[in-house]
């Protein structure tokens, strides 16, 4: 197994990264990066630190990622939410092409496996973190809504609001007055 290159569920946030950056100089592990879900060492460690770390990882609400497909399910994840909630500079190209370009395998596969893995589509995750994205954005209470449509990338307002009651069933304008819970990235 290699234990250069380690993968991470439940890093959604730059809480976690700073986090995860933090529980790796107490371990004494050096690393050439930290991104989210991904952690690249600077040289491979033991399994008693592989188990050191894991155990660590674990009190603090994350794990580390060892099948396959857990990986592929977790960096299908973190890309989704590095769109969203850093606005990464992807150009134009639509979420099938990004994913399929950032892990090297055909849609249709990276679909296959997330549904099996998740219980729903990548496209209704990717919806799901947008609607937790926008009602942070309400929450702050710092944009209108149509400064929120431009920040998500919507084309008007009119249709950030639909989207918002089809998945939510309140108009955004109905949930800043309500502020009703968001979930946790993790949760979700």
């Amino acid at each position: 197994m290699d234990t250069k290159i380690l993968h991470i569920k439940n890093m959604v946030c730059d809480r976690c990264l700073m986090s995860v950056k933090n529980l790796l100089a107490a371990q004494g592990l050096s690393y050439k990066s930290v991104n989210l879900g991904r952690i690249e060492l600077e040289e491979e460690i033991s399994e008693e630190q592989l188990s050191v770390l894991e155990k660590e990882l674990n009190k603090t609400g994350f794990e580390l990622v060892l099948e396959r497909s857990d990986k592929i399910v977790n960096a299908i994840k973190a890309t989704i939410i590095e769109m969203v909630y850093h606005r990464s500079d992807f150009g134009n190209k639509k979420l099938s092409q990004i994913l399929s370009d950032r892990l090297n395998y055909d849609y249709s596969h990276l679909t296959g496996i997330f549904s099996k893995a998740e219980n729903q589509s990548i496209q209704s995750f990717q919806n799901k973190i947008k609607i937790e994205r926008i009602k942070e954005l309400l929450e702050y209470d710092q944009l209108s809504i149509a400064e929120i449509a431009d920040e998500m990338g919507y084309g008007s307002a009119a249709y950030l609001s639909t989207f918002f009651k089809k998945e939510t069933g309140l108009k955004p304008s109905e949930y800043k007055q309500q502020y009703t819970s968001r979930n946790s990235l993790d949760s979700i």
